[in-house]
Formats: C-alpha cells, structure tokens, sequence
C-alpha cells in the first residue's frame, strides 16, 4: 500500500489527485490491472468527474453547500455534520483500470479529492493490484 499527503485550503476544497496516480503507477511499474484508491477521512470523499473545465469543480461545490448547507439543526454536536453527509455521496473509494501503465480515464475525466470540513492535511491510500513491467 501506498500513501499520498493532500493539504487542503479551504473549508470544500477540490483537489485533482490524477498526477499523484499516474506517479504512483509509473513509481512501481504497474502494467495491467487495477488501483484502489481510498479516502480513509469520514468528512471528505473520491469522485471521478470533468478534468477540463474548472467551472465543473465550481459548480460542484457550489450545489453540494446549497443542497447540504453547514448549518441546518443537524444533531452532530462537532458542526461538520454537512461535511459527514456529503462525503456519503461521493464515496471513499474509486477502483480505476490501469492498462499499459496508464490509468484508465475517459478524455476529460479526472479523480478528485473532495474536501468538505478544512482545510486539513489528509492522506489517500493507493493500492495496486495485477501485473508489473519495468518501472522507467
């Protein structure tokens, strides 16, 4: 298993941990298979979604508060009850095909962090499963 270090800077932060896959990937000589990528925070979460437009992520962010707003009489006495029932929709793990050494995405796809209760220092575990060429 392998762990990457994301720090966030705002409360919702969206973060294109994309890179830090494919160095990964390329880090161990991955050839075909699969990566686990896991979220080990209950207030934050893993979403594959548009890497082309920044307006995405904007937007994003922009409906899961005013779907989910902070402050709402929620029972969770720490006040980051929103970010709890966010990080449930966007889930705490993503299983990506990995091909020839590449992470399969779609053209405009990217995995993102999602950050709903910073800013904070979080970490992703990242695990690889299936065969291995050379690393370069």
């Amino acid at each position: 298993m392998h762990r990457i270090s994301i720090r966030t800077s705002r409360r919702c932060d969206i973060v294109d941990i994309t890179p830090f896959i494919r160095t990964f990937l390329r880090e161990i000589g991955a050839e075909s298979g699969t990566v686990t990528v896991f979220c080990p925070h209950t207030t934050a979460g893993l979403t594959v979604n548009e890497n082309a437009d920044p307006d995405v992520r904007r937007d994003l962010t922009t409906f899961l508060n005013r779907t989910i707003p902070q402050e709402a009489g929620y029972a969770h006495s720490e006040g980051n009850s929103d970010a709890h029932i966010k990080s449930t929709l966007t889930n705490s793990a993503q299983l990506l095909i990995v091909e020839g050494g590449e992470v399969m995405l779609g053209t405009w796809q990217g995995l993102f962090f999602m950050e709903y209760d910073g800013p904070r220092s979080r970490e992703i575990w990242l695990q690889f499963t299936g065969t291995h060429g050379t690393a370069d």
